[in-house]
């Protein structure tokens, strides 16, 4: 049974990020990203400035007149969800641990997909995988992906993102959107980040809470690291501290994007005290440009 304050916290969330979902992201949604292919729908008869090359010749010769075949574009997806639940995903200094946010952006990205009409899956991940739920479509059903979000209880600590994309890779044979949600505190993926862009039209998520980038002045502070437990005394009073500490940020958020240009794979970040929904559209919006110059 789903504790109350859950319902509550799932509820909000529908209602919410449904909106969002209708209002910022409904029509880019289905611009940028592409179905299978074109599907064979109907034959019918010649009109000036038909495509000769669509005549079916077959057709036409039994009719006696000239008739072309008639595509449609196949839209129906899967969108997969890859949910980072490392044990730094419960951290928060806003007011909500960083998970919650994950689980509002999966939500918003889950019902851009359905109102398309796409199937929806998830896998949930630590330094091993915690949950595998197959793609489906419905409310219903994205709700139940926010549920495992949510509700999940896992058994690992660290972050393993090779292992989430290699699964995604035996999964999904055919070509699907693939969103990876996560804070990307993990090293030795980049193989595997390749393999996954080449195969799916993969998207890393970053998710980043304020406290991530910069220190406070609290002074004499024990920082814990939440995926290995060690606990290690920081002078926050001291500005070089601070300084090294954002600069050490910079550089692996840098490295990253990098990494990212490198494979051509399209990403954005996104800020558990900021409008998430806003650098999801704006990210739609730039493919969109990009698709139309080609």
């Amino acid at each position: 049974m789903i504790p109350k304050d859950l319902v509550k916290k799932l509820r909000k969330i529908e209602i919410f990020t449904s909106r969002l979902a209708n209002e910022q992201l409904a029509g880019s949604y289905h611009s940028v990203f592409k179905g299978r292919g074109m599907a064979f729908a109907e034959v019918r008869q010649y009109q000036p400035g038909d495509d000769v090359r669509f005549i079916d010749w077959n057709v036409s010769a039994r009719m006696n007149d000239a008739y072309v075949k008639v595509f449609t574009e196949e839209r129906e997806m899967t969108v997969m969800l890859l949910v980072d639940l490392s044990a730094s995903e419960r951290f928060g200094s806003v007011g909500r641990p960083k998970i919650e946010a994950v689980a509002e952006v999966a939500a918003l990205l889950a019902f851009s997909a359905i109102k398309n009409n796409d199937r929806v899956g998830l896998i949930l991940f630590t330094d091993r995988i915690e949950r595998f739920v197959p793609p489906k479509k419905g409310r219903g059903h994205v709700m139940r992906v926010v549920t495992e979000i949510l509700n999940a209880k896992p058994e690992g600590e660290g972050t393993n993102l090779r292992t989430a994309l290699d699964l995604l890779g035996s999964l999904s044979k055919r070509r699907s959107v693939a969103f990876c949600i996560s804070d990307f505190i993990d090293e030795g993926y980049e193989k595997a980040l390749r393999v996954a862009s080449k195969r799916h039209d993969l998207i890393p998520v970053q998710v980043v809470d304020p406290r991530e980038e910069e220190l406070p002045d609290v002074g004499l502070a024990l920082v814990e690291d939440l995926e290995t437990g060690e606990l290690v005394e920081v002078d926050t009073s001291d500005a070089r501290v601070r300084d090294a500490f954002a600069r050490s940020v910079h550089t692996q958020r840098a490295r990253r994007e990098q990494l990212f240009r490198r494979l051509r794979v399209d990403h954005v970040t996104v800020k558990t005290d900021g409008d998430y929904a806003r650098p999801i559209a704006d990210l739609f919006r730039r493919r969109q440009k990009r698709m139309a110059a080609r």
